[in-house]
């Protein structure tokens, strides 16, 4: 099970590549050498770098929607429009698509994030605004962490 943790500083190079950072590459083991899927966040301006087996588990599940019902085609449409194959060459670096560059409103400066299974590709300013957003971060993991208690798996 994947625990990609951390927040990367990284730079685009004038030709849209990104390094990907050497303690992520670490975290991500052998999964690094069989690429990613990178598409489009659902909630936030920014992108998201899907390891190819989380990718799969992920539409595996659009794959139970019955696409017959209009909202499920729609949502499936919309979500998997734009995600793309991206590979890391021999030095560590992955070209960017350009359509989704442009969707996040993606700079040259970026902050890269470790989320569990997947990685979040931010424009580092837009990163830097949305945690400057002032979000009551009690109440919030009351809200959404509570009703799970406090079962620690023992």
């Amino acid at each position: 099970m994947l625990n990609l943790l951390g927040e990367y500083d990284c730079r685009l190079d004038a030709k849209g590549r990104l390094v990907l950072p050497a303690l992520l590459r670490k975290q991500l083991g052998d999964l690094a050498d069989r690429g990613f899927v990178m598409n489009r966040d659902v909630h936030a301006p920014c992108l998201v770098m899907y390891p190819i087996p989380v990718w799969e588990a992920t539409t595996g599940k659009l794959d139970r929607l019955n696409r017959f019902v209009k909202q499920n085609a729609d949502f499936i449409r919309r979500f998997t429009a734009g995600a793309s194959p991206v590979t890391l060459d021999p030095t560590g670096r992955m070209l960017l698509p350009y359509a989704l560059l442009k969707d996040a409103r993606l700079g040259n400066d970026l902050k890269l994030l470790g989320q569990r299974d997947r990685i979040e590709v931010w424009d580092a300013k837009a990163y830097a605004d949305m945690r400057g957003e002032d979000v009551d971060m009690s109440s919030l993991s009351e809200a959404v962490m509570g009703p799970l208690g406090n079962d620690d798996g023992k």
